[in-house]
C-alpha cells in the first residue's frame, strides 16, 4: 500500500521531524511504501494549508492508497472540518491512519473512535482559545499586549503607564 504522510506544526519554533519519523517507522513495520511527505507550518484551525491542499489534490488523482498522520489534531481541530476530510477520504476508497491513536476508518469502531477523538480535539482547541483571551484581558490593564510587550499607542502617541498609581501619561 502506498501511503502519503501529512505532518503539521503550528509555529516556526516547532519541528515536525518527530511526526515524520513516527509515521516512517509505522510504514516500515507494516511494509507500506511512502509515496510522499507533506509538511505545513500553520495553525490547524486554517481550512486552507498549502501542503495539505496539495495532499488532497494528489488524493483526488489517486496517487496513493492511504493518508497517515500521527494524531487527528494534525489534520485540524474542528470536528466539522475533520469529519468532512475523512468523509471525502473514505468516499473515494482511501484509508485514513492516525498512528498514535490506532484509528482505521475502514471499520465501524474506527469511525466511532475518530468522531470521539475529533470532539476532544475541538474541545482542547476551544480551551486554549478561552485561556488566551483571558490572558489578553489581564494584560490590557498593564498597558502591554502580545509577545513584544511594547507599550500601547493611542492615536499615534505612545503612552507610558505608571504602575504604582495605575494612571497613564502621554510622552
Amino acid at each position: 500500500m502506498r501511503v502519503a504522510i501529512y505532518c503539521r506544526v503550528s509555529t516556526e519554533d516547532q519541528n515536525n521531524e518527530s511526526q515524520e519519523n513516527l509515521c516512517k517507522e509505522y510504514c516500515l513495520r507494516c511494509k507500506y511504501d511512502v509515496f510522499g511527505i507533506y509538511k505545513d507550518v500553520i495553525s490547524g484551525t486554517k481550512d486552507s494549508r498549502p501542503s495539505f491542499n496539495q495532499l488532497m489534490d494528489d488524493m483526488r488523482k489517486f496517487k496513493f492508497d492511504a493518508i497517515m498522520v500521527t494524531k487527528l489534531d494534525r489534520m485540524g481541530r474542528s470536528l466539522q472540518h475533520l469529519i468532512g476530510i475523512v468523509d471525502e477520504i473514505s468516499k473515494k476508497g482511501f484509508h485514513f491512519i492516525a498512528v498514535t491513536q490506532n484509528i482505521d476508518t475502514t471499520t465501524s469502531a474506527g469511525r466511532l473512535q475518530f468522531q470521539m477523538l475529533g470532539a476532544f480535539a475541538e474541545f482542547e482547541r476551544n480551551l486554549i482559545s478561552e485561556r488566551t483571551k483571558e490572558s489578553r484581558k489581564g494584560k490590557v490593564n498593564w498597558g502591554k499586549r502580545g509577545k513584544d510587550k511594547k507599550a500601547r499607542e493611542k492615536r499615534g502617541v505612545k503612552r507610558k503607564v505608571n504602575f504604582v498609581l495605575g494612571d497613564t501619561t502621554d510622552k
